[in-house]
């Protein structure tokens, strides 16, 4: 026995779905347009976020190094977790200055990646290769941009990486609604 859904049990889920997608795409393109506005605000902002986040996962693996039944691996964990508390830490307390050492760590991981992608390309380049080596070839020039700026890009990459994230990732919750939307119109009533 097959199980068949009926027009009537899914349709207030569908109708839901295709404007609730619509709506979060939007709201995330407007977020993401605003940052666009300050992207030296909107790296600031990240930075600090980003640390309240690492004070809270080191304090974590901290609390989890002296909670766990076994003392094996104790020493690791503890290390870990303070030292994600310590870079927490220096997030918070001067978000400018430790935006510009993720700028740099950032490009340097766009040219690491983007040099392992062009590798990757000639070896899988019956499969697409061609996307990973344009891939490749763009991570490594934005990071070479990016340095080619450093210090002072320190202060708006992160800001404006983001901000476009926002755009793109809401675009897309976009277009799913859209799709959801057309789908459920193409259920014959």
């Amino acid at each position: 026995m097959t199980f068949r859904p009926t027009l009537e049990s899914h349709s207030g889920a569908e109708n839901q779905s295709w404007w609730g997608a619509m709506l979060v795409g939007a709201i995330f393109i407007v977020a993401g347009l605003f940052l666009l506005g300050d992207v030296v605000a909107a790296t600031l902002i990240s930075a600090f976020v980003i640390g309240i986040v690492l004070l809270i996962a080191g304090a974590a693996e901290v609390f989890q190094a002296f909670a766990a039944p076994h003392w094996r691996g104790f020493v690791v964990r503890l290390l870990i977790g303070l030292l994600y508390a310590v870079c927490g830490l220096m997030l918070v307390s001067d978000p400018a200055r430790a935006s510009v050492v993720l700028t740099l760590v950032f490009a340097l991981s766009l040219i690491a990646s983007g040099a392992v992608r062009i590798v990757q390309a000639v070896e899988y380049w019956q499969w697409y290769g061609w996307l990973l080596l344009a891939s490749g070839i763009v991570g490594i020039a934005a990071g070479l941009v990016i340095l080619s700026k450093w210090p002072a890009s320190g202060l708006w990459v992160l800001g404006l990486v983001v901000a476009i994230d926002l755009v793109l990732h809401g675009l897309w919750w976009i277009s799913l609604g859209g799709r959801l939307r057309h789908e459920r119109s193409a259920i014959p009533a």
